[in-house]
């Protein structure tokens, strides 16, 4: 069975950072696109980051998250990471971490767009000014 936990998650003031990690047990996410996700109060699931499977980890972001966090993966330890600095007030959201399936509805963040059939719980992110 294909577990996805999220963890980092907390509460910071505007300019702070957090990393994000996202453990992924019963399954091997070294041939798969991986990526986080956040949804905000009273708004839509957005992509946040997302890395491809490909030898070069090619890397796509949100627009406004450019610049300041940098998505990353550990194959050997199935692990996923979001590392966010200077964060603000609307980076508050719970962040969903996706693994790539062959199955599964497509979703993307920029030129990257995959399969991602496993998703975690979320852990939740509160910036405050």
């Amino acid at each position: 069975q294909v577990q996805v936990v999220e963890t980092g998650g907390g509460s910071v003031q505007a300019g702070g950072s957090l990393r994000l990690s996202c453990a992924v047990s019963g399954y091997a996410i070294k041939h798969y696109c991986l990526g986080w996700f956040r949804q905000g109060p009273g708004k839509e699931r957005e992509g946040v980051a997302i890395i491809d499977s490909d030898g070069e980890g090619d890397t796509e972001y949100l627009d406004s998250v450019k610049a300041r966090f940098t998505i990353s993966r550990d194959n050997d330890k199935d692990t996923l990471y979001l590392q966010m600095n200077n964060l603000q007030p609307e980076d508050t959201a719970m962040y969903y971490c996706a693994v790539g399936s062959e199955r599964g509805d497509f979703y993307g963040v920029g030129r990257i767009r995959c399969r991602l059939g496993y998703w975690g719980q979320g852990t939740q992110v509160t910036v405050s000014s």
